[in-house]
């Protein structure tokens, strides 16, 4: 039985400040769980919904995109031949009300857009996964211009189907990058520092490139002489989508995540090259029917190995996960 009261780190208006505070427990609607949560992804979205005032209108707010914990409580309409009491599971906050924020103690996840955990994987192990697999997936797999439209892999007959179509990604150690390292293209060309090489090249990156290194055309054909089409740029400023925009042939595509350079922008119709802006969440229409056609493969491709979790200090940073139920 859940408590009808919790904490919560919430955003007491745009632009404003984080105060822990407490905070009602929502409850579960038709189709969804009540999830108490275990550990919080730190995702790079939650600071800039702060700084920048991003995508929310309603305050106070509760944030945390990426949410692991243990189910407590089914909605109306949930049955246990889906997801059972005792479950251990993750997903992303759609961020369309406090109910979902992985900022709380307990949040509500809808069933047909969560994961079950392996069993050999903790809740911190998870709890880096959900923005970046569906940031990295729906660039990959939305329709152009929302993605690269590739078939996706959970589909019948697509696995192995891009072998031989090389992909560079900008950025091949950011969780985005972690999670674009094994989608069955190759060359899988990515840039980091070089202490990541191996670790990305066990993810399944071909080739790792230094990223203080230029990187042109000329240096890529030392690789591959197939021309490249498609660029994900993970890291996106200015300085490395001009790099991918002098990698891509005309009429390729590059995956931003965030918005494009303006100089760029306008070139890009004149060059027949074209950007990708993508929008890793559920709150975009856009992206429903692809979350909903992917989630539930997500347990069978982390226990197959076809997507990886983040090592454990694999990203440079203080700390990547919070636990909410440790909150005083």
């Amino acid at each position: 039985m859940a408590p009808t009261e919790q904490k919560a780190l919430l955003l007491e208006s745009k632009f404003g400040d984080f105060a822990l505070s407490s905070f009602p427990v929502p409850k579960a609607k038709s189709g969804e769980v009540l999830v108490k949560i275990h550990a919080s992804g730190l995702n790079p979205v939650d600071w800039k919904i702060q700084k920048y005032g991003l995508f929310l209108e309603d305050f106070p707010a509760i944030l945390g995109a990426d949410v692991a914990g243990e189910v407590i409580e089914l909605g109306e309409g949930v049955s246990e031949s889906q997801v059972a009491v005792g479950d251990r599971v993750f997903f992303q906050s759609p961020y369309n009300g406090n109910d979902y924020g992985g900022f709380q103690q307990y949040a509500a996840g809808e069933v047909a857009t969560l994961a079950k955990i392996p069993s050999d994987l903790s809740y911190d192990d998870v709890a880096t996964i959900p923005g970046a697999f569906t940031a990295a997936y729906i660039g990959l797999y939305n329709v152009a211009p929302l993605g690269f439209g590739f078939e996706a892999p959970v589909r019948a007959g697509a696995r192995g189907k891009y072998a031989g179509t090389p992909i560079v990604i900008l950025g091949g150690s950011t969780s985005v990058g972690h999670s674009r390292s094994s989608p069955g293209f190759s060359p899988i060309i990515a840039t980091a520092s070089p202490s990541h090489s191996e670790h990305l090249k066990a993810l399944g990156a071909t080739h790792v490139l230094d990223r203080k290194a230029p990187l042109t055309k000329e240096s890529i054909k030392s690789i591959t002489e197939i021309p490249i089409n498609v660029v994900y740029d993970t890291v996106s400023v200015p300085d490395t989508q001009k790099v991918a925009f002098e990698l891509v042939e005309a009429g390729g595509q590059i995956a931003i995540t965030l918005p494009a350079d303006s100089t760029l922008e306008e070139r890009a119709p004149k060059e027949n090259k074209s950007f990708a802006s993508i929008m890793g969440s559920k709150l975009h229409p856009h992206n429903v029917e692809l979350f909903r056609e992917a989630w539930p493969h997500v347990t069978a491709l982390l226990e197959e190995g076809a997507l990886k979790r983040l090592e454990a200090n694999a990203v440079s940073g203080f700390k990547l996960i919070a636990h909410p139920q440790e909150t005083a």
